[in-house]
């Protein structure tokens, strides 16, 4: 059984982030190891106002501790996180590696236009230092544009302007680059996957119901596919068919989270011919 470390936070209520992560990654049949650099009472989307217990004291503790221990990870998955994250993640992902480990980046900072709230303007600079050596990395149309630099839209992107960003994208050092909330048309939505020299693209009927926590299913099944043996578009493709589900299985009334606890047979069933 393959090992993933997930390194993004606890928000305590709201479905996102850890929370999802690990029951995703363990019903991928890997076993899902977790480092929250800090802790929320809940998510920041929606609601008026939060606590904020941050841990990056501890994260270097923590890591001499695996050290001592032997304790090493065929991959690493990391969601929100700060600045104050990002060096004490970095020392990690050298020292806790099996040989061929992974890393799989969700750069966890933006959506709509505009940074989540609490991140200063100069955040994705910082943020590019984990992209730099990624394997994979699976940004937003507004966080692949705050990347790599340039005002994000909305939508409107021409073929020829995704794959321009892709490959900027690429020139921060991202080894395969997912690009979700791709559309060329009102009635789908979608990924782009790249590995630096083909682009390909995977397209679901567009759902109009939103719910907070979407991104973090997708990067969860993500990672978790790609452990399990499936390419960067079988896994973008499982992902975005696990996210349609818990979108379809949401009640109205839920407001700050996605139940995706509702896909989770659905998950399970689709990988079930892989053997766990």
């Amino acid at each position: 059984m393959k090992r993933l470390l997930t390194i993004q936070d606890i928000s305590c209520v709201g479905q996102c982030s850890t929370t999802v992560a690990l029951p995703l990654v363990s019903a991928c049949g890997v076993e899902c190891a977790v480092l929250p650099p800090a802790i929320l009472s809940n998510h920041t989307g929606g609601f008026k106002s939060w606590t904020f217990a941050d841990l990056t004291g501890e994260l270097a503790k923590v890591e001499a501790k695996w050290v001592e221990h032997g304790i090493r990870f065929d991959a690493f998955y990391t969601g929100y996180v700060c600045e104050s994250h990002i060096d004490p993640i970095l020392s990690i992902f050298k020292t806790c590696a099996e040989r061929g480990a992974i890393r799989v980046v969700d750069p966890a900072m933006a959506d709509n236009g505009v940074l989540y709230a609490g991140f200063a303007a100069d955040f994705p600079s910082k943020m590019a230092r984990l992209v730099d050596g990624a394997d994979y990395i699976l940004p937003n149309l507004t966080e692949a544009a705050l990347l790599v630099g340039e005002k994000p839209k909305l939508s409107g992107y021409t073929k020829g302007e995704l794959e321009s960003l892709i490959a900027k994208l690429h020139s921060l050092g991202a080894k395969n680059v997912v690009l979700t909330g791709v559309s060329f048309s009102p009635d789908e939505l979608g990924s782009a996957v790249s590995d630096g020299s083909t682009v390909q693209y995977d397209f679901n009927p567009k759902l109009e119901k939103m719910s907070h926590g979407t991104g973090d299913v997708y990067a969860s099944v993500f990672a978790g596919a790609v452990l399990r043996g499936k390419t960067a578009l079988e896994a973008a493709a499982l992902a975005a068919d696990v996210v349609c589900e818990a979108i379809k299985a949401t009640d109205d009334g839920h407001w700050y989270g996605v139940s995706f606890e509702r896909a989770i047979p659905f998950l399970v069933q689709r990988l079930s011919g892989s053997g766990f």
